[in-house]
Formats: C-alpha cells, structure tokens, sequence
C-alpha cells in the first residue's frame, strides 16, 4: 500500500504570470536540490482538470517505501510547498498525507513532527 502528500491551492482568480514564473523557479529550484536523483517521486504538479474551477494549483508526491529516506523526502516535499504557499497570495491551501492534515505555520511553513530529528532519521534509517 503506498501512501502519498498531497498539495493544492484554490481562490477565485487564476495564476497571475508573475506567480505562474514564481511556481516554476520554486519547482526547478526543488527538481535541482532533490536529493534523490528521480528515485523516488518529487513534488509534482498537474494542471486542474477542470472539475473544480476555483482549482489553481494542485499536486501530489508519492512517499518511499524505504523507511530511511522517507523524513528527508517530507521536509524536502513540503519546503518547496511552504514556497509555494508564499508565492501564490490569497488561495486556501490544503495539504494532505492520506487523511492526514498537514499543519501550516506563518513563520515555519508546512512541518510533521519530527521530520527534521536527526535521531529519528538515523534510527529508521536502520530499519
């Protein structure tokens, strides 16, 4: 069973250009820092597919199976989400593991807890 991060953004009025150009640096600054090589999925974003038209930016990351990559994958994903959300003023954001919400904070972004804990990465780095 994979489990997978979901990211998406609505408001009333599309991407001006400026936050369209914004989204793509934020996105090739992420592809250019993932430490992972295309090994696993990296932040991923689709075109609306018109079913919601307040939709704006949507997207989805697909976590590893390897327990000690998955910390580093989290805080890498929702770095770039948190940029994003910085990016594209005035949208409601959701993002989602699963069920699960992912808590935004004005000052620190997106964050689960522990996903920066060294000790925690070392030890499921162990598994």
């Amino acid at each position: 069973m994979s489990v997978s991060l979901y990211y998406g953004a609505r408001r009333d009025h599309a991407l001006t250009e400026a936050e369209r150009a914004s989204v793509e640096r934020v996105v090739a600054a992420h592809m250019a820092s993932f430490p992972y090589g295309g090994e696993e999925d990296s932040l991923y974003l689709y075109a609306p597919d018109g079913t919601d038209e307040r939709e704006i930016l949507g997207g989805s990351t697909k976590m590893p199976l390897d327990p000690g990559r998955l910390l580093p994958l989290i805080a890498c994903v929702l770095d770039s989400v948190t940029e994003l959300r910085r990016a594209v003023e005035g949208a409601e954001w959701r993002v989602h593991m699963d069920d699960l919400d992912v808590p935004w904070h004005e000052t620190e972004g997106y964050a689960l807890p522990g996903m920066r804990d060294p000790e925690l990465i070392a030890e499921l780095g162990g598994l």
